[in-house]
């Protein structure tokens, strides 16, 4: 690249030489012609005749030759756009150098730099800046220069009229118009329309320019009047004020300000429930507001008339902890200090009255330390307009509003932009645009209307009718002094809030007699109490649990149906945990989490009784079914098998689980508030209370409770029946069925009696609560401890703890302690059968004794008879057993 511009660098002087070089003899010139010239920045030279490998080939062309410089894209050539080879050897013209320029667009601009705003002071050099940043981006306009040609209008109509027709009329054709303040703006705007023109201003705020049936092509960086309306809507909805009131001076500004506050609030819902306006005296509509008992008062007035209107307020006392008043923030900050004679209030009187009120104020400058789209912060802009400026900047006009002007050459730029394709988009040919043109104006007017960049100001958007969107300062006059406590971006509807509000009541007031709702929690204390009551007894079943896990090797523990009394535990240590969302309401959790702890407490509950109820339902059922039959049926008793037992409790299961389900899905529970009769505190009459309580319900309640309840209800009274029937049952299958019983009568007759008690007191939060969780904690505790404590207690005083194996080691016996017992008793009923038959040998004896002689005297008498051919036995009777022996099980007879 070096090496390139060193041969270049002697062919400058031919079209780079400055103005005023005169006519002399180019270099390099001969006789011969001319020496080949080479083509300026971004652009080009058309040689006539030759073709590019031929201009290539030679160094001279002859003289009289003609060649033609050509500019790319929509640059254009600024000198002489063709040159004649001379017979000295030179070029035509070579005292003018030619230029490929970006075509001009002309902004006409119109700065009022005196009058009743001179605000152009700081405006213009703003402007000024932004087209040198704008100018000197190669990917904004890269074809075109923004270029200004303005004038003062003295923020005057009549003036500005004068200079309108004077940049309509003369060369070049303006693309866009730039008015000042407010009264020039209306009259630029309205006749605008007729040259196709789109006008933009950076400092007017009169809600008129909104109409755009009026003003069509109309755009303005500096915010309507009306943009203090949205803000005032937020922060109505903030604090959830549906009704306010409102209170003028009749000028057209307020007066079309407040009709659109009108708008605003219908939408947002809201209701102006009194209106009033004044030209020049306010004291009948601030007695008016008193009357009517205005509360939220917003005041559209100039700053004279605001110290008349508040010295009346103070009359009329109606300011204090549940007044509001909204006012516009441009005043002075001392503005209710200042004497004025047409007042009769002193300063104290004034301060008191004005203390606390919301004031709005448009934000002209970014507070945010965030880069633009020009790569500046708003700080930095500040500083580098400083500099610019002749006069300290609290001494020159505008200074405040120079970042709307500022932005508003940004905002055209990026239109036109879009308006000529730039970034390879295609788009039209500004410099075709003339007054006739609307179809470029209507591009240029959609590109506008489109706008939305970060600027110095802040987002620059505008609304349908043309106005910028900005943020608004909120700041609140609190002991004597304004205190920022918000922004509010209107175009992101996004209410930045520092929380520094204070307020004379301690919280905002309310816009009429305030009903406040509060809803009625349950006692903490007798919460935790309760919880601690159950963690306890969750722990106390595990311990149960984890006992009966452990020793379901032994015999005894066996013998109770282990399983059963595993699925007891579990079920008492859900009901357990129903205690916990039993006691949870809006204290603890969200609205959105109350259908969730709803179903909690009906499925805990449901399943920890279905488990818990249902396994002793079950053993006591299964008791009376077999030991109460008729002896046909005493089979049964030997058999008894387990899994008879668990298919009844996993039916009793799955008919609560099919329940709840369908009761879930069909009309799942909900949150539902009972509301109570108001209550008026003795501390302030202009507040009443309105207690509330939440529930756990269904479309069809009691419906479903009556199914529900109408199931559990026979099923207690049969267990109560069943447990009553059994109580003189002995069986080794089941042999804790007495303490069941026990169990069962305690559940049936602590849930009989609580539920009917809850529902009565169901609008009694901390008695519903309590005589719902102890009963649950109760019947719990004393079930775990009739079933599980006595047999702890046996197996820890006797030792039972060793399986049968073991046992059999220590002792060499297999039997365990029923068995031992068993054959004690039938060893002690050996020993009476013994001597039974002990006593009955001796009488045996003697029987035998006495037969053998009279077998002898019969002997005697008659001979003995001869053997029976047949072989048979001769007939007598039987011979007497030789002994009785006992083994300890039964006693044998055994004959000789």
């Amino acid at each position: 690249m070096l090496l390139l511009l060193l041969l270049l660098l002697p062919l400058a002087p031919l079209f780079l030489r400055p103005p005023g070089a005169g006519g002399a003899q180019a270099p390099n010139a001969t006789s011969e012609g001319c020496q080949i010239i080479h083509p300026p920045w971004e652009g080009g030279i058309r040689y006539r005749g030759l073709t590019r490998d031929q201009v290539k080939a030679i160094n001279f062309l002859p003289v009289d030759y003609e060649i033609e410089y050509v500019c790319r894209g929509e640059r254009e050539v600024v000198g002489p756009k063709v040159r004649k080879c001379l017979a000295n050897g030179s070029w035509t013209d070579m005292d003018t150098p030619s230029r490929c320029e970006r075509r001009a667009v002309y902004i006409g601009a119109l700065f009022p730099m005196s009058g009743g705003w001179p605000g152009g002071q700081a405006c213009q050099p703003a402007v000024e800046m932004a087209l040198e940043d704008v100018n000197s981006r190669r990917d904004i306009l890269p074809d075109y220069e923004l270029k200004l040609i303005h004038h003062d209008s003295k923020c005057d109509p009549g003036q500005a009229t004068k200079y309108l027709y004077e940049l309509l009329y003369n060369d070049p054709i303006k693309i866009i118009l730039m008015p000042g303040c407010s009264s020039v703006s209306t009259l630029v705007a309205e006749a605008a329309r007729m040259w196709n023109l789109i006008v933009l201003s950076y400092g007017s705020s009169s809600p008129a320019l909104s109409n755009r049936q009026r003003f069509p092509t109309f755009f303005r960086t500096h915010p309507s009047a009306t943009l203090h309306n949205p803000t005032r809507v937020k922060l109505f909805e903030k604090w959830g004020w549906k009704k306010i009131a409102t209170i003028q001076q009749t000028t057209e500004v307020f007066t079309s300000t407040l009709d659109d506050l009108e708008e605003r609030v219908k939408e947002a819902g809201i209701e102006i429930t009194f209106r009033q306006s004044f030209f020049s005296d306010p004291a009948v509509p601030v007695k008016n507001l008193k009357r009517q008992d205005a509360r939220i008062i917003v005041g559209l007035f100039y700053e004279t008339e605001a110290r008349k209107v508040f010295c009346e307020v103070y009359k009329e006392r109606l300011f204090g902890k549940k007044y509001v008043w909204f006012l516009i923030g441009w005043y002075a900050d001392n503005w209710f200090k200042i004497y004025d004679p047409s007042i009769n209030c002193t300063v104290d009187e004034m301060t008191e009255a004005v203390e606390g009120h919301i004031t709005t104020e448009i934000v002209m400058l970014n507070p945010a330390n965030t880069r633009s789209i020009s790569n500046m912060t708003s700080q930095e802009f500040v500083e580098k307009l400083t500099k610019r400026l002749k006069r300290h900047p609290e001494e020159t006009g505008g200074f405040q509003e120079a970042p709307l002007a500022y932005d508003a050459i940004w905002a055209l730029a990026l239109a036109l932009n879009k308006t000529s394709g730039g970034g390879g988009r295609s788009g039209v040919r500004l410099e075709d645009f003339n007054y006739n043109n609307q179809t470029i104006t209507d591009q240029i007017y959609r590109a506008m209307n489109s706008s939305s960049f970060e600027g110095v100001s802040g987002h620059v958007v505008f609304d349908a009718s043309g106005s910028r969107m900005a943020w608004t300062l909120i700041e609140q006059l609190q002991g004597g002094s304004y205190k920022k406590i918000g922004y509010y971006d209107s175009t992101k509807d996004d209410l930045s809030w520092s929380k520094t509000d204070k307020w004379i009541g301690g919280s905002p007031p309310a816009d009429q007699t305030l009903v406040i709702k509060t809803f009625r929690f349950l006692s903490q204390k007798l919460f935790i109490s309760v919880s601690v009551l159950s963690s306890l007894g969750i722990v106390l079943a595990v311990v149960c649990l984890s006992f009966n896990i452990y020793n379901s090797h032994v015999r005894y523990i066996q013998n109770s149906q282990p399983n059963l009394n595993n699925l007891t535990a579990v079920g008492c240590s859900l009901a357990l945990a129903a205690v916990f969302p039993l006691g949870l309401d809006g204290y603890h959790i969200g609205r959105s989490q109350f259908p969730f702890v709803c179903q909690a407490r009906l499925w805990l509950l449901g399943l920890g009784f279905s488990l818990g109820y249902g396994s002793m339902f079950t053993k006591i059922w299964w008791v009376h079914t077999v030991f109460t039959k008729k002896e046909e049926k005493k089979e049964w008793r030997k058999t008894l098998e387990p899994w008879k037992l668990y298919a009844t409790v996993g039916l009793l299961v799955g008919m609560d689980v099919l329940t709840l389900a369908i009761w879930q899905i069909v009309d799942p529970l909900h949150r539902t508030i009972e509301t109570f009769a108001k209550e008026e505190p003795k501390e302030d009459i202009d507040v009443s209370i309105l207690p509330q309580l939440e529930h756990c319900s269904s479309k069809k309640m009691n419906t479903w409770l009556g199914i529900f309840y109408g199931y559990k209800g026979l099923l207690l009274l049969l267990g109560i029946f069943l447990a009553y029937e059994t109580k003189s049952v002995s069986t080794e299958k089941i042999n804790d069925h007495r303490a069941v019983g026990m169990a069962i009568y305690n559940v049936a007759v602590l849930c009989l009696i609580t539920a009917p008690v809850t529902m009565i007191l169901s609008s009694q939060q901390d008695a519903a609560f309590a005589f719902a969780s102890l009963a649950i904690v109760f019947s719990s505790y004393i079930t775990l401890v009739v079933l599980f404590v006595p047999k702890m207690r046996r197996l820890i005083t006797r030792g039972e703890w060793q399986s049968e194996a073991q046992d059999t080691m220590k002792t060499g016996s297999s039997t365990n302690n029923n068995e031992e017992e068993k054959s004690r008793l039938l060893e002690k009923e050996n020993r009476e059968l013994e001597k039974i038959i002990a006593e009955k040998e001796e009488r045996v004896s003697e029987l035998r004794h006495q037969l053998q002689s009279r077998q002898q005297l019969r002997s005697r008498r008659h001979p003995p008879t001869p053997p029976d051919p047949s072989g048979a036995l001769p007939r007598g009777p039987p011979e007497p057993p030789d002994r009785l022996s006992c083994d300890g099980s039964r006693v044998h007879l055994l004959y000789k």
